[in-house]
């Protein structure tokens, strides 16, 4: 008598049904009836908004608090001779760390990534790296700025300092809480012809040009004739202290 040989697949088939029944299953009640990448993707876009909603009620805050603690001890040197002439000495002083409005002729440099091909496929060699603006970019041009003698300096709409911190995640940039996405734009004020020369011989800013010329990012400079930029609003915290003879 003879046999009847059976494929394979006749006996791997009932163990891929029960373990296709295990893995749905398991899906149905972790999603307890709602879409797995979807409910990832709100909660993600949720939780960068809260962040965002905090960090501006936090600054509104801290500015509110800021100038409460001006007005006080304002109203405190109108009796002591001290605290006014303490008082005299921040103000002097407020000019230079950046904590007043300041005004004059500026050079406005904008950044921008890259347009991505028509096609949607990146170039031979060319990785999606190469086409977006990254934070060492932003700094080589606020560095550049400074060195050409920048006086006041100002990244998208918010004051910035000589301590201030470029943060990007992504193609997106972090200052002081608040997420922008590109063409980031910085205005310096200071002399616009020392300032173009600072950035025409900054060695990282020829590097980002010869990316520009390659991959097509943006990159314009041009010459505001006046442009007023707010004072400073983040938090300052003191690391060095000295007591004054």
């Amino acid at each position: 008598m003879s046999r009847v040989r059976r494929p394979a697949w006749g006996s791997i088939i009932p163990v891929l049904t029960l373990l296709a029944g295990t893995l749905f299953a398991a899906s149905a009640s972790t999603a307890r009836g709602t879409s797995l990448r979807e409910q990832g993707r709100t909660e993600i876009t949720e939780l960068i908004a809260a962040e965002q909603r905090r960090s501006r009620q936090e600054r509104a805050e801290y500015r509110r608090l800021r100038h409460d603690i001006d007005r006080i001890s304002r109203a405190a040197g109108r009796h002591d001779a001290r605290v006014k002439e303490a008082r005299a000495e921040a103000d002097r002083l407020a000019v230079r760390a950046g904590f007043t409005p300041f005004s004059g002729p500026a050079l406005r440099v904008s950044l921008d990534d890259a347009p991505l091909p028509k096609s949607g496929a990146l170039p031979r060699d060319v990785r999606p790296d190469d086409l977006v603006v990254h934070e060492s970019d932003v700094q080589a041009v606020v560095n550049a700025l400074w060195a050409g003698g920048a006086k006041a300096m100002q990244i998208m709409d918010q004051r910035v300092i000589s301590t201030s911190a470029v943060r990007c995640v992504g193609n997106t940039l972090i200052l002081q809480g608040v997420v922008y996405s590109p063409p980031f734009r910085i205005t310096a004020v200071g002399d616009p012809v020392r300032l173009r020369a600072a950035l025409g011989t900054s060695p990282e800013i020829a590097v980002y040009r010869r990316y520009v010329r390659a991959y097509g990012l943006g990159y314009s400079v041009r010459t505001v004739r006046r442009a007023t930029l707010p004072p400073y609003t983040g938090n300052v915290t003191m690391k060095h202290a000295t007591v004054p003879d």
